[in-house]
This record gives C-alpha cells, structure tokens and sequence, in this order.
C-alpha cells in the first residue's frame, strides 16, 4: 500500500531577526557603568528570573493510504509515538487509497500541503526519485541508529540508487492463502497444500456442489496482480527479459493463465467471479482457499471465520516465488526544515523498534529487531506465516511508471480467465499495450 507541507521561511527569519536583536542588547548592557545603576535597578539585577515558557512542540505531518481495515493500527503506532516524548508531534492524515498519489503528485505540484514524512508503496519509489521529488534517508537514518541490516535487502536495493537509500520499510505484504479450517476438516485434509498437485487434490476434495462450497474461487479481477505475477515467476518467468522488454506473454506467463483457467474447467471454481466475489465467497464459508494479502486479516476475524494461513503453494513448475509489495516510509525533498527532519528521524526510530502494532494488523513487520521478539513470535495464527516468504518474494520491476505499463495486463487478464480470450491472444494484446506505454 504522501508528503505534507513546504516548510517556509518566515519563522526561521523572525527567529534570527530575534537573535540578532537580542545579542544588540546584551552588548548594550554589557558595556553601561554599573556605578550609574540606581538602587531599583539593582534590586531588578537581584529579582528571581521568571520560569522559561514551555517549548512549543515541532509537527511533523505524515501521510498514509490507510483508509481500510489497516487506518487504526497506524493510528496506534502514531499515538503511542506521540504519548512517548514531549518534543515533537506527528500528525498523521489518512488519505483515499485510490486518489492517494494523485493527491500526493497535486501536493508536490501546488507545493501545499505537501505532506513532512509519508508511506509510499515501494514500486512507487524509483519514479519518485527519478523525478529528484524525495531525498536520500542515509544521514536521518543514521543520526538516530537506523541500520539498512535491519530490513531485508530486497527492499534496501530497490530504492536505493546511486549507492543513496531513499526509503526506510515498514512491512512486506505478499500473497499469501487463507483456508477454512471447518472445511479442511470435514474433507479429511490435514494440512495446506504446499504444490500444484495438491492444491488441486485438496480443491477436488473441497469442492460440494450440494452445498454451494467450492475448493478455490479462482479470482477474476483484484488479487490477480499478486497472484499472476506469482505463478508467472513460479514458473521462471518474469515482467520483463534481460533487456528491458516486456516479457509477460512469455511460454511461462501462457501457462500460468492456463492453469489457472483449469480450475474452472475442473469445476473446483466458479465459471466467473465478480470483482472481489472471491473474497466475499471465503468470508461466507462457501470457498475453502483464497488467496490475498496480509490485510485481510482484520475482515476475516471479524467475520469469525475458522481460518489458517500458509504460504502460497508453488503453483508454478520451477521453483518457489511470491510476489509482493512493501510500504515504506519517504521524505519529500521540500522537506528541509531542520526541526521537522529531526522529529521525522526520531519518529522513524520509534517504529523501527515500536512496529509491533503494525503487525496485529496481519502484517509482517520489516524490522528485523521486531520480527525477533518475542512478541512476534508468538503471533502463530498469521505473521510468522507471512515472514516465511520474505526470503523468496520478489517484487515489480524496478522501472518507471510501472503502473501505467501494468495497467493492460489485468483487463486482459480478465477476458482470459472468464473464457472471453486464449490465453496467449490475450497476453499479447496486453503485451503490445504495455510496450506502447513504456514509450510514453
């Protein structure tokens, strides 16, 4: 799954205009006779000074795209920061997830309300710091004992360029598989499935026509842009070849469509699925696995539904792979007053330590000194589960403007697995769209 306000001058101004001020009237005072003091100003010289005015406190304004299930955990870690120390005050604004960095991209244009601090979603970065709108985090990180070693590398090289680090992570959110632990049961299955054989194995014994309760509703639309790109790299595929081309509608990309395709064939899916009809038919107990991100954990506790959490079986045929994105946390680069960098840093210190609140959301955490207490790991049900990926996830290609160049792939991807195209047609209806968009 922002940047808040150019910080002007003004204040800085006044308070060197203070300054210089003030130093003309200590040098007054300093050179007058003190045998010309009369008594009351000597009796002034020896009254007790006044108590200093209580420092007000340095805002830093932050923003999230945290307007689902998610919002009030970071509210959480925004609170207890605030609560903890009596200098700074962080300001969180929780903006639309949808409009999210158009907001962000209108702010940097306008340069109001551009936000101090805020989380960006890591494929997002290298447009950013192409475009020169962020800075470096190397020296805020350092000054407060923030270590890249202390996130997985992944995510340190993806936004670092030019041997400069310009985002600090907050988590790693890949696919992962829900099921219903009722339904496992009553179909005699005693664990997840981990590969393609038995995932299919597992949907067939599943599946109850009698009851409306099918093994996997296969997603048509949304979490396919985890998901395909999941079996895709499963398979030894990848976005994009060696040199930069699109590469998606490769033998390995075919096959995975098709794959997926079968499971409606095989009648362990429905023909067709709504945009998140996938996620309603789990949240109802009426599909058995699903997959989706992290976040939804919140839902399905709510729903109570009797569910467990595994890593994505290797639906591919080569190797094991995940996709995933990150939220990470980014300085604009109008950000330049010293204050609110300093607050922004010790801010970042206290998640870096502090982030287990971001986990009892469903996530995993990408601090490795939170995801080694003792606090995480006693989080059975979920967050380990999603940790076991970390060391396999890979990520969108490290290219401009990725959105834009994905885009085509999901409508088409939509007529293929509702039957509308052949898989290979539709990948390189999709593929020529994305090449013209790399243009652009």
């Amino acid at each position: 799954m922002g940047k808040m306000k150019s910080f002007q001058m003004i204040g800085l101004a006044g308070l060197s205009l203070t300054m210089v001020l003030s130093g003309c009237s200590s040098t007054k005072t300093a050179t007058s006779s003190p045998a010309a003091a009369t008594p009351a100003a000597s009796a002034a010289a020896t009254k007790a000074p006044e108590p200093a005015k209580s420092v007000e406190k340095v805002t830093v304004n932050f923003w999230t795209p945290f307007s689902g299930n998610d919002g009030p955990f970071m509210k959480k870690i925004v609170d207890n920061y605030n609560k903890s120390q009596e200098k700074y005050t962080v300001k969180m604004t929780i903006q639309p997830n949808g409009d999210y960095y158009k907001l962000l991209d209108t702010a940097i244009a306008t340069k109001k309300g551009v936000p101090d601090v805020a989380i960006m979603h890591l494929d997002q970065t290298p447009t950013y710091i192409a475009k020169d709108l962020l800075q470096p985090l190397d020296e805020v990180a350092k000054s407060v004992g923030v270590e890249k070693s202390n996130f997985p590398p992944a995510t340190v090289d993806y936004s670092t360029k030019d041997g400069k680090w310009y985002s600090i992570p907050l988590d790693i959110h890949p696919l992962i598989m829900y099921y219903n632990k009722d339904l496992f049961a009553a179909a005699g299955i005693t664990a997840p499935p981990t590969n393609r054989q038995e995932f299919v194995d597992a949907a067939k014994k599943l599946t109850d026509p009698s009851k409306g309760i099918w093994g996997a509703a296969m997603p048509t639309f949304w979490i396919q842009n985890f998901l395909f790109p999941t079996i895709l790299f499963q398979n030894g595929g990848s976005f994009l070849d060696d040199k930069g081309n699109i590469a998606y509608n490769s033998p390995a990309g075919v096959e995975a469509v098709t794959f997926m395709r079968s499971l409606t064939t095989m009648k362990v899916s429905p023909p067709t699925v709504a945009q998140d009809g996938d996620f309603n038919l789990f949240q109802q107990g009426k599909s058995a696995m699903h997959f989706n991100g992290p976040w939804s954990k919140d839902a399905f506790d709510k729903a109570k539904i009797n569910y467990g959490v595994a890593p994505v079986p290797q639906l591919g045929t080569v190797k094991q792979a995940v996709f995933g994105g990150s939220h990470n946390f980014v300085i604009p680069k109008s950000t330049t007053d010293a204050n609110v960098l300093a607050g922004a840093g010790d801010f970042l210190k206290f998640v870096n330590a502090n982030s287990i609140d971001w986990a009892e959301s469903g996530q995993a955490v990408a601090s490795k000194v939170v995801r080694d207490s003792a606090a995480f790991k006693a989080m059975t049900q979920q967050q380990t589960e999603v940790a076991k990926e970390f060391d396999y996830v890979q990520f969108a290609p490290k290219v401009l403007n990725w959105g834009p160049i994905s885009d085509s792939i999901w409508s088409e991807l939509a007529n293929a697995l509702q039957g509308k195209k052949d898989p290979k047609a539709a990948l390189d209806d999709a593929a020529a769209k994305s090449t013209q968009a790399m243009k652009k």
